[in-house]
């Protein structure tokens, strides 16, 4: 009864369609005893107050009409709300004031009935609640997909970008060849993350499968590497069994860092330390400061470095450390 009082107040009271948001009038059955309470309450107000309404409209029309009848010398009975006595000429002086009474009356009721409508009908706690839930959650998944855009196609991009200014300054055919070989394939992987995310868009139980792990580092690795980097990478540990979340964020905290290097740095050394340990995942990528420093504040990019880390319940820091720029970042396994 709730969900069938709530559609019906929604569209003849507040014009709002059934699935209309930014409306006080709920559409979602009864979950407790209290919601009940208020749906007895809103059914027996609104027979009060429509009968009483109906009623009293009714008299109105046939008391205008007596008036009327009355001013113009005909016989009428007792009205039922204006006794009517003789014939007399200014009873059509009565009209204007009864016909403003039946729309004051008309509309009164349909204010009244409307504020008992979200007073009766609109969310309990427990509804707020799971409203404030459900928006969070949807505000989290925007945010989570922004950050897998973010870092997915502006790797791509930068690897892109810094490849082919390479090889226009090379000027050497076979480093060009490899240069657009490793534009295609970064640009392949790029448009497989694309694809994956524009499904979890479309299909919003789609599991989230499919994403690249830490066990893929070595693509990342290598797509630095051939952009120019100089790479030294040490992984210790079974990266290969964390658990699926910590290695996924792993994948985009390191793919993240390593763009960053190649965009702000360039052609750098670059050193990458991958250890797993019993409680917790260690990361850390360190490259020589350059005059175009981000700031531990500054881009989305460091941003989500921190958010991904903090949604996890680990930490991450970046900054200048000791002549480096550094990016560190501790996940908890559990």
């Amino acid at each position: 009864m709730r969900t069938v009082e709530g559609l019906q107040a929604r569209l003849l009271l507040t014009g709002h369609r059934h699935d209309s948001a930014g409306t006080d009038i709920v559409v979602t059955p009864s979950a407790t005893w209290g919601d009940r309470g208020r749906v007895v309450v809103w059914l027996e107000a609104r027979l009060l107050i429509g009968c009483a309404t109906s009623v009293f409209t009714v008299q109105l029309l046939i008391a205008t009409v007596d008036l009327v009848a009355s001013a113009f010398g005909r016989d009428v009975g007792e009205g039922l709300l204006v006794p009517l006595h003789g014939h007399a000429w200014w009873h059509v002086l009565l009209v204007p004031p009864a016909l403003v009474t039946l729309a004051v009356t008309v509309v009164g009721s349909g204010r009244l009935i409307t504020a008992l409508a979200h007073r009766l009908l609109g969310p309990s706690p427990a509804d707020r609640l799971a409203a404030m839930e459900e928006r969070t959650e949807q505000l989290l998944e925007r945010t989570r997909i922004a950050r897998e855009l973010h870092d997915s196609i502006g790797h791509a991009l930068t690897v892109a970008v810094v490849q082919a200014g390479a090889a226009r300054a090379a000027g050497d055919p076979a480093f060009t060849d490899r240069a657009l070989g490793a534009i295609e394939e970064t640009g392949r992987a790029a448009l497989e993350d694309l694809e994956r995310v524009l499904g979890i868009l479309r299909e919003s139980e789609r599991p989230v499968g499919g994403r690249p792990t830490l066990a893929d580092c070595d693509r990342l690795l290598e797509s630095a590497r051939v952009s120019g980097a100089k790479v030294d990478a040490e992984v210790t540990g079974p990266v290969d069994t964390l658990p699926g979340p910590v290695s996924r964020e792993g994948y985009r905290i390191l793919q993240e860092s390593l763009t960053n290097v190649l965009r702000h740095a360039g052609a750098v050394p670059v050193r990458v330390r991958i250890a797993v340990v019993a409680d917790g995942l260690a990361l850390e990528v360190r490259n020589p400061l350059t005059a175009d420093i981000p700031g531990p504040g500054r881009g989305s990019g460091l941003r989500g470095i921190r958010e991904r880390a903090a949604l996890l319940g680990g930490s991450a820091h970046t900054g200048p450390d000791r002549g480096d720029w550094q990016v560190r970042v501790e996940l908890p396994l559990r």
